[in-house]
């Protein structure tokens, strides 16, 4: 039955992306979204979002554990913990009748990924990952041209996620994403958005793929100078010359940007008191991070197609950049900077169409249109605008088999093979 009130849900963890993206878009939307209750262990954090939205006490919890122990509380459940809670907190929702849009990536591991699947199947619920490119209308017009047949047969594609330097230094070095056992592999936190999108966009499996990487330069033994200190607020000799200079990244232009992330207290003090004592006015070669900072996938997917998804962490520029080489036409694509942009060249005539402008916003208007979309799913029943768990779980696959891969010396990856083995191991075959 539809309802045109908004909608009801509760919030599991309200850092920075359940603060700014849930939380927002309900205090934008009121009459679409409203979150009634919150689930967050910094107390800060928590007590926050609890003044923003009016929620009680009785509803504001420690944990996602104390929230699941009330039973359903809302309809939905909108899960922004961190990486290695989604799999625990995801499922316990599931058991609760919540409906559930869960950030990515959905799990750590690949076969929580296929236990996830397979239990809301199981339980005939909604659970759904926020995979918002897919909203974007730029990465919908990369679709709507490739199924046009206006490209002819695609042969390859080449895909960039081009991650900036000071945005590697702040959230693959310095920040939550930095150690594979605490978060997940890079290509996976950061490239299962890239693997959705290019399988959403060109609609074929991926049958095999190699991969390698490596950490390249965030460590002790690229310093500049071996008598840098730990922090970058200790007297830093080449503060001066270093681009990952903390000081200059937080309280410079980036600083309305990345400021919220450092501290709750946002005032040029308060964020020179937080690069003094907490992680992010680290030295990125004295951190102890273990993620790759870059890393290149090659797959073949069915029909002879293949695909390069290149990532890297020492871009000038934040975003991804792409190429679709087909037998009438080559469609190249910007996603990033404030004009993204699509250029498609047709073979026979020589000449080029350039396409734009698109909206912007968070992820290039993705974040807006999947809060909407998910607004529309749980009131209306509409779910087009989402990914389900099932649907999304090629990509997170592929992600895992990529960096099996890296591990094994860019051993090629059957994925036939390795979700056989992937689902045994679940406990599903």
């Amino acid at each position: 039955m539809t309802s045109r009130g908004p909608v009801d849900a509760v919030l599991v963890g309200a850092g920075r992306r359940g603060y700014r993206n849930f939380g927002g878009y309900a205090l934008e939307h009121p009459d679409e979204l409203r979150i009634i209750a919150v689930a967050e262990p910094d107390d800060a954090l928590r007590e926050r979002f609890a003044r923003a939205h009016g929620i009680p006490s009785e509803l504001s919890f420690r944990s996602w554990e104390d929230l699941a122990g009330r039973g359903r509380l809302a309809p939905s459940l909108l899960n922004a913990s961190n990486d290695t809670t989604h799999y625990a907190s995801t499922m316990a929702a599931i058991e609760a009748g919540y409906q559930v849009l869960t950030e990515k990536p959905a799990a750590t591991s690949p076969e929580q990924c296929v236990s996830l699947a397979l239990a809301a199947e199981r339980r005939g619920a909604d659970v759904w990952v926020c995979h918002e490119l897919r909203n974007t209308n730029y990465f919908k017009t990369v679709r709507d041209i490739v199924r046009s047949g206006r490209l002819g047969e695609v042969v390859h594609v080449g895909h960039r996620e081009n991650v900036s330097y000071w945005h590697m230094a702040h959230s693959f070095v310095r920040g939550n994403w930095s150690n594979r056992t605490s978060s997940g592999p890079m290509i996976l936190t950061k490239c299962c958005h890239d693997f959705d999108i290019l399988s959403w966009i060109l609609g074929v499996r991926v049958e095999r793929l190699s991969s390698f990487g490596s950490l390249a330069h965030y460590r002790p033994d690229r310093a500049p100078r071996q008598d840098v200190p730990e922090r970058c607020t200790d007297g830093c000799p080449v503060q001066e010359e270093c681009p990952f200079y903390a000081p200059r990244l937080y309280l410079g232009e980036r600083m309305e940007l990345l400021a919220g992330a450092v501290s709750l207290d946002t005032s040029r003090a308060g964020v020179t008191r937080a690069l003094e004592s907490g992680p992010y006015g680290r030295c990125v070669y004295r951190v102890g991070n273990d993620v790759v900072d870059h890393q290149v996938v090659n797959m073949e997917a069915e029909g002879g197609l293949t695909v390069t998804l290149t990532m890297h962490g020492h871009s000038h520029v934040e975003g991804r950049t792409m190429r679709y080489d087909g037998s009438r036409a080559t469609l190249i694509g910007d996603f990033s900077g404030p004009d993204p942009e699509i250029v498609v060249h047709d073979h026979r005539t020589e000449t080029g169409e350039r396409i734009a402008p698109f909206a912007g916003g968070g992820h290039g208007g993705g974040d807006e249109g999947l809060m909407a979309a998910f607004v529309r799913a749980v009131r209306d029943g509409d779910q087009s605008g989402l990914s389900t768990v099932r649907e999304a779980l090629p990509s997170h696959l592929l992600a895992f088999a990529a960096e099996e891969s890296r591990l094994n010396g860019g051993a090629a990856v059957e994925m036939d093979e390795y979700l056989r083995r992937v689902e045994s191991a679940a406990g599903y075959r």
